[in-house]
């Protein structure tokens, strides 16, 4: 079995079912324990008397196939790999299959894997080694392996959370040198084609639609290409005042993008709430954004616990910015306070710059086209690359940081806090 990488133990699992074939009663202790574990929540765990004949017979009496069968095994001989291969007539195309055996059999294991099996597994079978091997077998199902999924969310209407989508994509795209695609839950709220300058190709609707029927062309159609390694949704035609596209759509949707993107950027502001609710329990990292008056704080407070209530790992995968920081200095909580306002210590606080976030989205330019716009992209570098191990070598960027005068330009009004 690979390393543990958290890619798949750290983020809602999608939906889904596994069946578990098995006797021995501490296989089916680990197996029955994740039912409490929040990242198998829409996971439907069925667990089964006998092994390959009893799911060999459910199978042909017509009983759907699982997401994922797992089968226990107290014989690894060849009439056991014979009646898996019995068994695989009757899957769909794509089913995954776990084998948990008695002995360490490399010879075993590789025959397995030959055979398609997702993993082997020796008994006694600990509960995070089968939750780990679960969750990569339902991931690389879906085709997810591999790529990381930011959400960023606002406290409040109108504190910069598009302008930071876009300048977190831009980073990720020409700093990180990643496949990135940036897209918007708004439907035809969204204002993201103003920033990125281009014009709405599609509805969400449509391009869950597209995505769903594996039209290729259709689909590249609706991309719009920002820069050599960054691609936008170019979404935004929906009906400003009809109910847009539902969470699992858009989930189907994400789950279509992740098949091909290492890096997918959510712009969740004005989004409707089952969408946001969805995308943040999926998300490898939320950035949550808000503005130093009292408003947007209190909203700030209340959405951590809420964040909280939905994702056991929160603490490690929230990342709270203060954005324009000096916009109202009077009527602003002040940085010495924030942290006792917040039971949090911002991840980030960002001065206020009209003149450079209002001028990049007004001409449709891209915030690093300028040496201001780039100290701000590159500030933003810290939140992806706590999540991009594994994704890409994040050396060279490291001692790129450590070379960057951090008082040059505008970084010297960017606190980074650790």
């Amino acid at each position: 079995m690979a390393e543990f990488d958290d890619t798949y133990t750290s983020i809602l699992l999608p939906q889904s079912r596994v069946a578990m074939y098995a006797r021995d009663l501490q296989s089916i202790q680990a197996f029955k324990s994740l039912q409490s574990d929040w990242r198998f929540t829409r996971v439907s765990l069925d667990q089964l008397e006998g092994g390959v004949d009893q799911a060999t017979i459910d199978l042909q009496s017509g009983k759907p196939a699982p997401s994922l069968l797992i089968i226990e095994t107290d014989t690894i001989d060849d009439s056991f790999t014979a009646k898996l291969e019995t068994l695989a007539g009757y899957c769909p195309e794509g089913t995954a299959a776990i084998v948990i055996g008695p002995v360490n059999d490399v010879n075993l294991y590789r025959k397995l894997i030959a055979m398609g099996i997702s993993d082997y597994v020796v008994r006694p079978v600990k509960t995070e080694t089968l939750a780990f091997d679960i969750a990569r077998s339902l991931i690389e199902r879906i085709g997810a392996t591999g790529s990381r999924l930011v959400a960023l969310v606002g406290a409040k209407g109108g504190v910069g959370t598009t302008s930071l989508a876009q300048a977190m994509a831009w980073g990720a795209a020409d700093m990180l040198n990643q496949k990135t695609v940036l897209l918007d839950g708004a439907g035809g709220w969204s204002t993201l084609n103003v920033g990125m300058n281009f014009e709405p190709a599609t509805t969400l609707g449509e391009a869950s639609r597209t995505a769903a029927g594996n039209n290729q062309d259709a689909f590249k159609r609706m991309l719009f290409q920002a820069s050599d390694k960054l691609q936008v949704l170019s979404s935004g035609g929906d009906v400003m005042l009809e109910d847009g596209i539902d969470a699992d759509s858009y989930e189907a949707l994400l789950d279509k993008l992740m098949t091909t993107y290492p890096v997918v950027i959510v712009d969740l502001s004005h989004s409707p709430t089952a969408l946001r609710r969805i995308v943040i329990a999926r998300a490898h990292q939320i950035t949550l954004v808000a503005t130093p008056l009292l408003a947007p704080l209190r909203s700030a407070r209340s959405l951590l616990q809420e964040i909280k209530d939905i994702r056991a790992d929160s603490e490690s995968r929230v990342d709270l910015v203060i954005n324009k920081a000096g916009m109202a200095s009077r009527h602003e909580v002040s940085k010495a306070d924030l942290e006792s306002a917040l039971d949090r210590k911002p991840s980030m606080i960002i001065e206020y710059n009209p003149a450079l976030f209002m001028g990049a989205e007004g001409e449709g330019r891209k915030l690093n086209a300028t040496a201001e716009g780039q100290d701000v992209v590159r500030s933003l570098l810290p939140l992806m690359l706590k999540i991009l191990d594994g994704v890409t070598d994040t050396s060279s960027i490291a001692n790129d940081q450590k070379q960057k005068n951090p008082l040059s330009g505008i970084l010297g009004r960017l606190k980074t806090k650790s």
